[in-house]
């Protein structure tokens, strides 16, 4: 009740003119910050998804190596001349394009 007497009293600037600038600063941060960080975990999830034998990946400790087998939840990487790992498919970070570029 006491909402519609403040817009019956001072319009409607008079309730939403204080939370204006806290809408527009919300509004800026959504488009600038929120989505675009949405659209790359998106992304990253469809190339996670996607990976194949003999890809080049970075994982989120910085190892960097060649995928040698895919299993449901985990990946075969082997980062070193005689080195496997096993990782999970959730601690890749990036494919790692670095012969890409060279190329350029």
């Amino acid at each position: 009740m006491s909402i519609l007497f403040i817009i019956l009293q001072g319009g409607i600037g008079g309730a939403i003119g204080p939370l204006m600038p806290m809408l527009l600063i919300f509004v800026v941060f959504y488009f600038l910050l929120i989505m675009p960080q949405k659209k790359k975990q998106r992304a990253l999830q469809e190339k996670i998804a996607n990976l194949k034998a003999g890809d080049r990946i970075v994982t989120t400790g910085g190892i960097i190596g060649k995928i040698s087998e895919v299993r449901e939840s985990s990946l075969l990487i082997r980062s070193a001349d005689k080195s496997m790992l096993e990782v999970a498919r959730s601690a890749v970070a990036d494919l790692d394009n670095e012969e890409e570029k060279k190329s350029f």
